[in-house]
């Protein structure tokens, strides 16, 4: 693994830049998401032989946190192409990559990821959404909550559980499902955090899918449940860098004209060095995040796994450190609409919690990597 990037992602940053900043702080979703797909940029990672850009999640990382960085980061880039297209494009059947994949990459459909529950957060292995044969067909059933974007896709990837023939223990399984199908209902929470994407609680009450809507085979369980989860979290920390960029370049901006006395704010060393480690928490979080994307894309999902946590866990914590500082640096200023970082003080929380919690990933660590006792 090199350190340093290839012309290729260079021009490809530098494209992305361009995009973003032509759009800014004030972008319409629905324009941007449609220039960036006629562009190539949604489907960067899916295969070429389904419309897309035969690269990885390494060149879909520098797409979202480019945009991020501009201060129009498309959060449905996590779910759409990085989850639900990842998961398809490994798993899927020739119908299921012939039906979505090409969609997927030029953007005239998107899929929404349902997994988190209102009992079964951090903890997946408590999923309670179900599946039970009926013939031919499935019937699920389960609630979903904090779900991204449905009312945007056109269908959502579900995990739920199937029992196993021989053990009668429950597995995950991965299912499609349409969002007009019967019994199939969400209602949107009422969140403080203000984003184009909304979050929704969904409830399946029975809903009956054809058998082609299972991804991948019935027994694979957490192999690909975790081809998803693995992108789903380099993709947080590319969202969460792209963010931490965009306040730090507007504090630094102030500080470098912002006089006060005899000299710019920036001059003093209580304004420069805090900004000066933001910048190189975000770096660093970059650099583990290239190294869980490298990993991922050469096909090693343990090496990745462990990575991509780590990635996520420290750019959150970069992310929230950089609004933070850039709130501060801009005094009053920080708090007003027309410098728009406030609202990123409640945006940059979402890093740190969501899709799994700092807490969790320093379990991850504690256990997996350094071998210690689990409390739990």
């Amino acid at each position: 693994m090199s350190t340093t990037e290839t012309e290729e992602h260079k021009a490809l940053r530098a494209a992305v830049s361009a995009l973003g900043k032509r759009h800014g702080r004030d972008y319409d979703r629905e324009q941007l998401w449609s220039e960036a797909a006629k562009l190539g940029y949604l489907g960067v990672n899916l295969p070429e032989e389904y419309g897309g850009g035969g690269g990885g999640i390494a060149e879909l990382s520098i797409v979202l946190e480019e945009l991020g960085a501009a201060g129009c980061p498309l959060l449905m880039m996590v779910v759409s192409p990085a989850i639900c297209g990842t998961v398809i494009a490994r798993f899927g059947t020739e119908e299921q990559k012939q039906t979505w994949l090409p969609a997927l990459a030029d953007g005239t459909r998107t899929m929404a990821f349902g997994i988190t529950e209102p009992d079964a957060g951090s903890n997946s292995h408590r999923i309670t959404t179900t599946a039970r044969r009926d013939g031919t067909d499935w019937l699920l059933t389960g609630r979903k909550v904090f779900i991204s974007g449905v009312d945007l896709a056109d269908a959502t990837l579900i995990v739920g559980r199937t029992e196993d023939s021989r053990t009668g223990r429950l597995k995950p399984c991965l299912f499609i499902v349409p969002r007009d199908a019967d019994g199939f209902t969400r209602r949107q929470i009422d969140m403080e955090l203000q984003a184009v994407e909304k979050q929704f609680e969904l409830t399946l009450d029975d809903v009956r899918l054809p058998a082609d809507a299972l991804v991948g085979d019935e027994d694979a369980g957490l192999l690909q449940l975790f081809a998803g989860l693995n992108p789903e979290r380099i993709m947080t920390a590319a969202f969460a860098i792209g963010m931490g960029r965009y306040a730090l370049a507007r504090a630094v901006e102030y500080a470098r004209d912002r006089t006060v006395w005899d000299a710019p704010i920036g001059a003093h060393q209580a304004i420069a060095h805090p900004l000066a480690q933001a910048h190189i928490d975000l770096e660093l979080a970059r650099l583990m995040m290239q190294k869980a994307a490298y990993l991922y894309d050469a096909g090693d999902d343990v090496g990745a796994g462990e990575a991509a946590n780590m990635a996520k866990y420290a750019a959150g914590e970069a992310c929230v450190r950089a609004v933070d500082q850039s709130v501060h640096t801009l005094g009053g200023n920080g708090l007003t609409r027309e410098f728009g970082l406030a609202s990123l003080i409640t945006a940059a929380r979402v890093a740190r919690i969501a899709p799994v919690s700092r807490e969790m990933i320093l379990n991850y660590v504690s256990h997996q990597t350094l071998g210690l006792p689990k409390s739990y």
